[in-house]
């Protein structure tokens, strides 16, 4: 009976410290992305931390140096709610729409690396990294979401504009 509780314990044990790694792991590797205009109310606090920033890519300021390999960019703003997106008419029209009012929020990407072929305008961008001193985000990582996956949201817009 002694033998028994004892496996018992040591596998409620186990079990616990499993437990225990997941939470502590997801919790300390988890980043949520702060939008461009949560990033510029941040002020000095941003700075030096590990940040995740989300925006739409405004084509005309990419500059990809082959020789370094670098890439640089100007992220606008897009609101980060899924409702507000879903609101505004879908994420096609936000991110259309950011890159053409010149009065949202933006801030210059610097990517050291070879550029991707997704990189262009009106793409959503995910970047991974620090913000500079010179107020520039400097991006380990950079992620992007293919364009083409709302070639079919774009067309439903508007054939329910034509319908309206």
């Amino acid at each position: 009976m002694q033998n028994k509780t004892t496996y018992i314990v040591a596998g409620l044990l186990i079990v616990v410290a499993v437990i225990y790694l997941i939470i502590s792991s997801t919790g300390s590797t988890a980043q949520y992305f702060v939008t461009i205009e949560e990033l510029k109310a941040m002020g000095d606090e941003a700075q030096n931390r590990n940040l995740t920033i989300s925006g739409a890519v405004l084509g005309d300021t990419l500059v990809y140096d082959a020789m370094q390999p670098r890439v640089t960019f100007t992220m606008v703003h897009v609101p980060g709610d899924p409702e507000e997106v879903e609101a505004a008419g879908g994420l096609a029209t936000v991110l259309h729409a950011a890159v053409q009012n010149p009065t949202r929020a933006q801030i210059e990407v610097v990517y050291d690396g070879v550029k991707p072929d997704l990189l262009q305008n009106e793409v959503q961008a995910i970047a991974r990294g620090r913000l500079g001193e010179d107020g520039r985000f400097y991006a380990g990582e950079l992620l992007l979401k293919c364009p083409s996956r709302y070639e079919e949201e774009i067309s439903g817009q508007a054939g329910n504009a034509d319908a309206g």
